[in-house]
């Protein structure tokens, strides 16, 4: 057990994280960058992708109060990352904390489950860019193939000339829906291309890759904030239809836990919290951020302050705009600025969408990358996913790996699977992220924390029983799901990580017991 536990050093993971060279990463990246990586990643996974879905299966317009659920339990986690990101500046984000504070095992397991939050978390985002692309292409006359236009079993309606998701039509037109050519998509073709598009660029650089996210992220916050304008602009002049919608806000339950009432705005908040992990995402490019011990805290709060404003915004006036039985769609957005009439907001939007899910794309990528480069670095995975291009400074091998697999499970998974996965994956990462600060402020109060995350202990309680409490409430095959994994995960922990791992071979070599098992 003592060898399961074992820490590995802060001063050794200190000095790691000052390292320079062409076998390291390249510092690059600013307070301005850091944040726009955080809105990359959050702004598009919720608002674009998941609003929708959410408000019409679990919690209706009161998906509202999801969303502030979810930022609570945001700001709580936030300031423990914030604490971690400036004191130990390095790749690995909740893994690395978890490693210097509770211990390879404990580390090894939230690596293991942020393969879950990162890899389906762009996956789920794929899915959803598809949608909004697919729907473009649609408003200038150009038809991608059903069969490969949608998440498996979507079921797409030839309505008006164009096909259309059978859950975005109307319930009139859904029931007379039998008389209409009817497919159904087997496979998302522009999914999986735009996962290989981010792949390419990760690979290019991280310089490039910010830059190309900087440009996006101020696109797409300004075509939200247009549709945030066209939609309270439309529901000024037709009040009744707005309240219409809103009512009832919390729909009754219907007789199981989490579809609608307070456990549907309970199950909401679990699953629309993976959108949130844009903070996190920044937490893993503290090793190329010029300097980190300023610039963590701002990049990550930061992001949070914007993020959240802009989400309870949208999802009032989108809801406003659409009833929530219509909003089980890939691009809720884009259904509900077709209401307004507007044609250039609508082509707009969905312009910025694109661009939205893009970036989203991009972080998640890149994050991933992140963590498997340094878990390969002491040892607990392959060697080859540390490997850096000489010239481009990019983990470039582990990076293509991983992209060629969530452009497979972007093709071919439901966006709803994805999407629970994605969440139970992010919630055990924060608590293991709360309780690891908690920790540290015990074991080791002399260190000089550049940040420090108010009111501890209650600040890292709060974030550990928040996000327990929605990891709770996701459902039973999400649960199934993330245990077998881990499981599976544990079996290759005994099987080659333990073997391979750096520290466990410097206590098998004799080295200073100690100095490994001290935090």
């Amino acid at each position: 057990m003592k060898g399961l536990l074992a820490k590995k050093p802060l001063d050794v993971m200190l000095a790691e994280a000052s390292e320079t060279g062409e076998h390291t990463l390249k510092r690059a990246l600013g307070p301005v960058s850091l944040i726009t990586l955080g809105i990359g990643a959050v702004i598009g996974t919720g608002i674009f992708v998941m609003t929708g879905p959410v408000a019409a299966t679990a919690a209706g317009p009161a998906i509202v109060l999801s969303f502030i659920v979810a930022g609570i339990a945001c700001v709580f986690a936030g300031l423990c990352y914030a604490e971690f990101a400036a004191l130990i500046p390095i790749a690995g984000s909740s893994y690395s904390y978890a490693y210097t504070t509770l211990g390879e095992i404990v580390a090894w397991v939230i690596g293991w489950a942020l393969v879950l939050e990162y890899a389906f978390g762009a996956a789920t985002v794929a899915v959803g860019w598809s949608g909004y692309v697919t729907s473009l292409l649609e408003d200038l006359n150009i038809r991608i193939p059903p069969a490969v236009s949608g998440a498996p079993g979507t079921t797409l309606v030839l309505y008006r000339g164009r096909w259309e998701p059978l859950a975005a039509l109307e319930s009139e037109i859904r029931c007379a829906g039998a008389g209409l050519p009817h497919a159904t998509a087997r496979f998302d073709l522009l999914a999986l291309l735009g996962i290989l598009l981010m792949t390419a660029i990760l690979v290019k650089g991280i310089k490039e890759s910010a830059n190309v996210n900087t440009a996006i992220v101020i696109a797409k916050v300004s075509v939200l904030l247009i549709f945030i304008g066209l939609g309270i602009a439309f529901l000024m002049g037709h009040f009744p239809l707005g309240a219409a919608h809103w009512h009832p806000f919390i729909p009754p339950n219907k007789g199981h836990f989490g579809e609608f009432g307070w456990s549907g705005v309970l199950r909401g908040a679990g699953i629309i919290f993976f959108a949130y992990i844009g903070f996190d995402a920044v937490s893993t490019a503290a090793q190329e951020a010029s300097r980190p011990q300023r610039d963590m805290p701002i990049g990550i709060l930061g992001t949070l302050a914007i993020c959240t404003v802009l989400y309870i915004l949208v999802a009032i006036v989108l809801t406003g705009l659409v009833s929530y039985t219509r909003l089980n769609v890939a691009d809720p957005i884009a259904v509900g600025v077709d209401v307004t009439g507007v044609r250039w907001g609508s082509f707009l939007v969905k312009i910025g969408a694109i661009g939205g899910l893009t970036s989203t794309m991009l972080v998640m990528l890149l994050g991933q990358s992140r963590v498997f480069y340094t878990m390969a670095r002491d040892g607990l995975l392959w060697s080859w996913a540390s490997k850096i291009h000489p010239r481009l400074r990019t983990p470039y091998i582990s990076t293509t790996g991983i992209g060629v697999c969530v452009a497979l499970l972007a093709a071919t998974l439901p966006i709803s699977t994805l999407a629970e996965l994605t969440s139970i994956g992010t919630l055990f990462a924060f608590t293991i992220v709360c309780a690891g600060v908690w920790v540290l402020r015990r074991e080791r109060p002399d260190l000089h924390r550049p940040f420090r995350a108010p009111w501890v202990p209650f600040t890292p309680i709060m974030g550990m029983a928040v996000s327990l409490l929605m990891m709770f409430a996701l459902h039973l095959l999400t649960w199934e799901v993330f245990l077998t994994w881990l499981v599976i995960g544990l079996g290759v922990y005994f099987l080659y990580s333990r073997k391979h791992s750096k520290v466990q071979q410097s206590i098998h070599t004799g080295e200073a017991e100690t100095e490994v098992s001290r935090p």
